[in-house]
């Protein structure tokens, strides 16, 4: 449904006798913009605050594997949106505090007191426009054409000098929530992506679009936070100053207007109650409509190649039919509460001219004191009135607090929306020095060798538990080659999962032995690892955080991730970023906060930056020499995932790899889909690198470039005294008789 603009109370409309309330002499809040439903293009609120836009799809994810189906009833949304006034409160003041305390609290204060004093500022000409137009009406009633000519000038001097005071405040408002929501932007992203936690609301369906939420809710809170703020701000200010006036001029009117007011808002309240929960569904209908658009265009090939476009448009009719029967519904309240705000708005258009025109008949008051009256009271009545005028915008920005105060509670880990261990086992992840400082020779170091260390690990689904693998022990050293085997849907990719942190549900230790965390390091007086209570562990602090891949531990999946930017940044991700270029030289709008994006992790160890030629040689190095030139340089810019086959998307994240050069490497059948002479050149570069490398695959072929094999089984609940798993190693037969087999 469109959203247009709150009626500012800032100033009546002083040349007409009897002023329309809905349109005043003032610039409304925020600027002036139409926006049209793709669903309806009439207007249903001219009064709403600001184009509270339709979100965007959310963006396909990588597949992930759930253990559980996600909730997504219809029923839920509705109760998780049908909060009371109080939740919805304490969740605006938590979305809206951070900012007013931040680093940027000195210009946001400073911008915040001078946009006050600029709407004291307009009120006090609302004022003077009030008596001016008394004074003008009143010389043109007597025909007194020399005061006539007289106020007429004020009236113009009036208009010249006050004008610019409304400029300036719109102004000052609309750069303020600007600054505001780059920050809050800035905010949100950063902590969306601290400890992964983009990955857990999206594997475990969490919240919808959590994307909209940051680029659209944020933009709309800003903005109407800032507007209802002055608003109610500028209501108090007219209830104080025009009172006097009103009172003045005849108290009985002031009774009227009160008992007016109340009663018009109690009925708005009954007929629009339903509409917080109307616009909270009708956000998220229209994005699932958009989503399954966005999915028809992202897997165009696939689709076309199975001629599911049938199929496509029943499934996109139900979704949009579903968007239609709610927006349907929305109409309806509005309409029913449209016969009602209609009929309130013009009553009081002759209601005080009503009240007060006896006195102007028995001559008490001049003609130009109604004028004035029906001035006074618009104002009053529009600051007592502010739910009838504004209660479809209240309630459109009610769902917006809502959606975002989800949003926080998940980012905050506060609610129970993110899976949370209620049992005391889980998986510990813990770096080590290889190398650990030696205490006068009492402490013996550790093997050098040792790259990782698995002990007693039972791994289970997050949510429902389910157990995948139970007790396994495991060690890895350097250029001991692991190879995962097993069938599909065992917990082999679910393995890997958990040696890169993003699931921890079940119990046992991972150990990582890497350089550059001896600060963490804990050991024993015998010379072994503290126990687990005593150990550093990341939790998730350093869960699968790049804090692994610095420590010399990377992960390539079977489709590997093409990031949005050049050819450079593609080889650089993710040990690599190219820090953030001022768009022009001037930098008098810059906002400090948004120069650099913040870092995640401890960058501190970070292998050197390779040069252009190490970048050119690595791409010959991984077949791929020809890209540079096809694409026009390493700073060209594509959709790389449209443009390159899944082998070259393959072959490119190898080329990271070695560009990286870690430690240790987690590949999730990185060449499934390769040749077996590109894949057996991938394994020896990577090897010749010095490479350690856990291999999960299906091709037998993979043996070939592996020193042992760990089967995994599907597990049987039957047998829970028995392990699910066995560790081999491939002795060189095996592999001469693979390579044999490969030629």
């Amino acid at each position: 449904m469109p959203f247009t603009n709150i009626v500012y109370t800032a100033a009546a409309a002083p040349l007409l006798l009897v002023p329309c309330p809905c349109h005043r002499l003032t610039a409304n809040y925020p600027s002036p913009r139409s926006y049209t439903h793709p669903l309806h293009r009439s207007k249903i609120s001219p009064q709403l605050p600001m184009p509270l836009r339709r979100r965007r799809a959310r963006r396909p994810s990588a597949v992930v594997e759930r253990s559980d189906p996600p909730d997504t009833g219809e029923d839920k949304d509705e109760q998780r949106v049908s909060s009371d006034i109080k939740t919805v409160l304490r969740r605006f003041l938590k979305i809206a505090a951070p900012y007013w305390s931040s680093e940027d609290k000195v210009q946001a204060r400073l911008r915040l007191a001078a946009l006050f004093a600029l709407t004291l500022g307009t009120t006090g000409i609302s004022v003077g426009f009030n008596f001016l137009g008394r004074d003008f009406y009143n010389a043109l009633a007597s025909k007194d054409q020399e005061q006539f000519t007289k106020q007429l000038i004020y009236y113009l001097g009036a208009f010249a000098g006050g004008i610019p005071f409304f400029v300036v405040r719109d102004y000052a408002r609309e750069t303020l929530s600007l600054r505001w929501r780059s920050w809050m932007t800035r905010y949100y992203m950063q902590r969306y992506f601290k400890n992964q936690t983009f990955y857990k609301i999206q594997s475990q369906s969490i919240i919808d679009n959590p994307d909209q939420r940051i680029v659209d809710d944020l933009s709309s809170f800003t903005g109407t936070a800032l507007s209802f703020s002055l608003t109610l701000f500028n209501a108090a200010i007219d209830l104080i100053s025009f009172s006097n006036i009103l009172f003045g001029i005849y108290p009985p009117l002031f009774g009227v207007l009160i008992v007016y007011s109340l009663g018009g808002t109690a009925i708005s309240v009954l007929l629009g109650k339903g509409l917080v929960t109307l616009n909270f569904m009708q956000e998220k209908k229209e994005a699932d409509f958009r989503y399954g658009l966005v999915r028809v265009r992202e897997n165009a090939e696939s689709i076309a190649f199975y001629g599911g476009e049938g199929n496509e448009m029943q499934l996109l009719l139900q979704r949009f039919r579903s968007a239609f029967e709610n927006l349907t519904e929305l109409l309806i309240a509005s309409r029913n509460l449209d016969f009602f705000t209609n009929g309130y708005r013009y009553v009081i258009q002759i209601l005080p001219a009503a009240v007060v025109a006896p006195m102007y008949f028995s001559g008490k008051i001049e003609f130009g004191v109604i004028n004035q009256s029906v001035s006074a009271f618009n104002h009053i009545l529009s600051d007592f009135s502010l739910i009838v005028y504004q209660f479809q915008a209240i309630s459109a920005f009610s769902a917006v607090i809502n959606r975002l105060g989800e949003f926080n509670d998940v980012l905050d880990e506060n609610e129970s929306y993110i899976t949370r261990d209620e049992h005391t086992d889980e998986v510990h992840i813990m770096f080590l020095d290889k190398d650990p400082l030696v205490s006068n020779g009492s402490v013996p170091q550790f093997e050098h060798h040792k790259l990782l260390q698995i002990e007693n690990l039972t791994l289970q689904t997050p949510r429902t538990r389910n157990t995948l693998i139970t007790n396994l022990s495991v060690e890895i050293n350097d250029k001991e080659h692991l190879l995962v085997m097993g069938p599909s849907g065992s917990g082999k990719t679910s393995f890997l999962r958990a040696l890169a942190g993003l699931w921890n549900t079940g119990k046992g230790n991972i150990i990582f032995y890497v350089e550059e965390v001896s600060k963490h390091a804990s050991v024993s007086a015998d010379g072994v690892p503290s126990s687990s209570a005593d150990i550093v562990r990341t939790d998730e602090k350093q869960r699968g955080s790049k804090k692994s891949r610095a420590g010399g531990v990377f992960f390539l999946p079977q489709k590997p991730y093409m990031v949005l930017g050049t050819l450079r940044q593609q080889l650089l991700y993710p040990t690599w970023n190219d820090e953030i270029q001022p768009a022009s030289n001037d930098s008098s709008g810059s906002l400090p906060f948004l120069s650099q994006a913040p870092s995640l992790v401890d960058e501190s160890n970070k292998p050197e930056k390779p040069t252009v030629e190490d970048m050119i040689q690595v791409l010959k190095t991984v077949q791929l020499g020809d890209i540079v030139s096809r694409f026009n340089g390493l700073d060209s810019i594509y959709e790389w995932s449209s443009v390159l086959s899944l082998g070259e998307q393959q072959r490119l994240a190898f080329a990271r790899l070695l560009l990286a050069k870690p430690k240790l490497v987690l590949l999730d059948e990185s060449t499934s889909a390769l040749d077996d002479d590109n894949e057996a050149r991938l394994y020896r570069q990577i090897e010749a690198a010095g490479i350690t490398y856990i291999s999960v695959g299906h091709r037998q072929t993979l043996r070939s470039y592996h020193k042992k094999i760990l089967y995994i089984s599907q597990y049987d609940p039957s047998h829970t005294n028995e392990q699910n798993w066995r560790l081999e190693s491939i002795n060189q037969t095996t592999k001469e008789a693979n390579s044999t087999r490969q030629q």
